[in-house]
């Protein structure tokens, strides 16, 4: 196995031309993992973590631009406010070790149906910069994961840059596990509220080959809201929405048996985290926050 390792972006891109089966690693929290239970051997690493760009972030007026290789801890110090649903989905990562080496952008390079970041990704609203010799462009997060463990990217392009729409209502986030952290997800589901253009988006993990959103329980509670008056008086939630948005929720899964949970499980569990996180985030909405109660692990949705 080679190793390789740029001094920069434009020198990354070059090897990842010459070598596109290169595997590029930076936190390594994922790839390591693998090389070492021997479930791959590349040719070639590609080191990417001279690459400063990469560890850098940008807060602009609609979006934070995150380098792919800043990591959950800097996520969790830097950008609760910014970010909120992805700096609770960061607590969830791993331990402390791990949240200071392991990034969104690997997780997305990794595009396990498990990844914790996803859920938060996609209700907040998500674009992928990926580039390589031949140019950029840039993926919406909805498009970027084409299976399990694939994704969009092209052989020779790399992941540069995550650009996620800055909160304007609460998010929140849930992940079903046996513990907080250090623990794949048996399912996850992250909501966002979008006063500014009075809509809901989710994202659900590890209940499908890809991370999704449940559109059609997105459609149900934006239309809901607005029809009700709810966004103007901040009236509390009837019971029968939230129940007809859970049941929405679970019916967008599509998911399996395994070791982790069975398939009606999963369902199950993600109708009762979409019930408890639209609760939570309506809360906050009422009260004026963004929303930042911390996540429940363990059992609850047994």
């Amino acid at each position: 196995m080679d190793f390789l390792r740029p001094a920069g972006w434009e020198e990354a891109l070059a090897a990842k031309a010459e070598h596109p089966t290169a595997v590029p690693i930076a936190g390594g929290t994922d790839v390591m993992v693998e090389l070492n239970f021997d479930h791959r051997r590349p040719e070639y690493l590609l080191d990417l973590n001279r690459v400063t760009e990469l560890h850098e972030w940008e807060v602009g007026e609609e979006n934070v631009r995150l380098g792919a290789s800043v990591p959950y801890s800097r996520i969790i110090d830097h950008l609760r406010t910014e970010l909120p649903g992805l700096a609770l989905a960061g607590h969830t990562v791993g331990s402390p070790q791990i949240r200071n080496r392991g990034s969104v952008g690997g997780n997305l390079g990794a595009a396990s149906p498990a990844g914790d970041s996803h859920p938060a990704l996609l209700s907040a609203g998500t674009e992928v910069e990926v580039e390589s010799v031949r140019g950029t462009r840039f993926i919406p997060v909805e498009e970027f994961f084409t299976g399990v463990k694939r994704n969009a990217l092209a052989a020779d392009e790399l992941i540069k840059t995550v650009h996620i729409k800055k909160a304007t209502g609460p998010q929140q986030f849930s992940k079903v596990g046996t513990r907080n952290a250090m623990v794949i997800a048996v399912c996850a589901f992250g909501i966002a509220l979008h006063p500014e253009t009075r809509t809901v988006r989710t994202g659900i993990g590890s209940a499908a080959p890809t991370p999704l959103r449940a559109t059609a329980a997105e459609e149900f509670l934006s239309a809901a809201l607005t029809d009700g008056g709810f966004w103007e008086s901040g009236k509390t939630i009837t019971p029968s929405i939230a129940r007809q948005f859970a049941e929405l929720a679970s019916g967008a899964c599509n998911p399996i048996d395994d070791v982790r949970g069975s398939a009606r499980y999963r369902r199950h569990a993600v109708g009762i985290m979409a019930r408890r996180t639209l609760g939570w985030t309506w809360d906050a909405y009422r009260t004026g926050g963004l929303g930042t109660r911390t996540t429940e692990g363990g059992a609850p949705c047994a």
